[in-house]
């Protein structure tokens, strides 16, 4: 499916046992088991944990706990697809733990869920105060499906010079699939589009959790990218209080150095 060597060195040969060999998370198999179990007990009982999905009730009933409940109950159909993005999810659940450690990979993972879930909550809101509904449960985003997004987001942001091999065949740069999953969000928003149900809050949804995936594993997460702009906005401030003052008071600066003092 993929592999950890730089493009520059050529892509390495597929196949699947670089991934599934090597200690696997107990973390990223209880995952899975919820996921799966979630998935059959939906089936079992007739959507009996649609309460736990995220639904326009988030806004509309105050069911605030599906903001992060939403992401660990399966969705859809039972099929062998399932199986597929479950294996897809235990591959990179599994490199991106071992990445990260606990403490990083779950941040990540809650940083990205939640965020997701609010602007989907928000546009949908948004949408039905202009007159506009969309359905009441977002499908692109639920359950593994965003779980597979914010991992291979997370996998693409990590080992950005690696290979993935998209559907197993065409070698691709691994951070190129930041927009790639973008894409086939898009792709999964014109086809519901199509059939009469335009699910603009979940296409937005999954471009939200890979955003805020990229933003924390880069910069830390949205508080710590927050602080370093204002910080560098008080340093424009004081930077322009300082020509200010030079012009003013006629000084002659002279800066010290690269990381000196200003000199007056």
């Amino acid at each position: 499916m993929y592999g950890r060597q730089p493009m520059s060195r050529g892509p390495l040969a597929g196949g699947l046992g670089g991934l599934m060999s090597g200690p696997v998370p107990r973390d990223v198999i209880v995952l899975l088991a919820v996921i799966l179990g979630t998935l059959a007990i939906d089936v079992l009982t007739g959507d009996g944990l649609v309460f736990l999905r995220l639904t326009s009730a988030v806004w509309a009933s105050a069911y605030l706990w599906q903001l992060a409940t939403y992401a660990f109950i399966g969705y859809g159909p039972p099929s062998l697809w399932i199986l597929l993005a479950l294996l897809i999810l235990f591959m990179f659940g599994k490199d991106v733990f071992w990445s990260l450690g606990r403490k990083r990979f779950w941040r990540t993972i809650a940083w990205a869920v939640v965020g997701a879930a609010l602007v989907a909550a928000v546009v949908d809101l948004l949408a039905w105060l202009l007159g506009f509904r969309f359905g009441s449960i977002y499908p692109i985003m639920q359950g593994e499906r965003v779980l597979l997004t914010i991992l291979i987001a997370a996998f693409a942001t990590i080992h950005r010079d690696a290979t993935i091999y998209l559907l197993f065949v065409l070698p691709l740069r691994a951070s190129w699939f930041l927009w790639i999953e973008i894409l086939f969000a898009f792709i999964a928003f014109l086809s519901s589009a199509a059939d009469g149900r335009p699910d603009l809050p979940g296409f937005l949804g999954i471009c939200a959790a890979v955003g805020i995936t990229f933003t924390v594993l880069r910069h830390g997460g949205p508080g710590r990218g927050l602080r370093r702009a204002w910080l560098r906005v008080r340093q424009r401030q004081l930077q322009h209080r300082l020509e200010r003052e030079r012009r003013k008071r006629g000084f002659k600066v002279v800066r010290g150095g690269d990381d000196g003092p200003w000199l007056n």
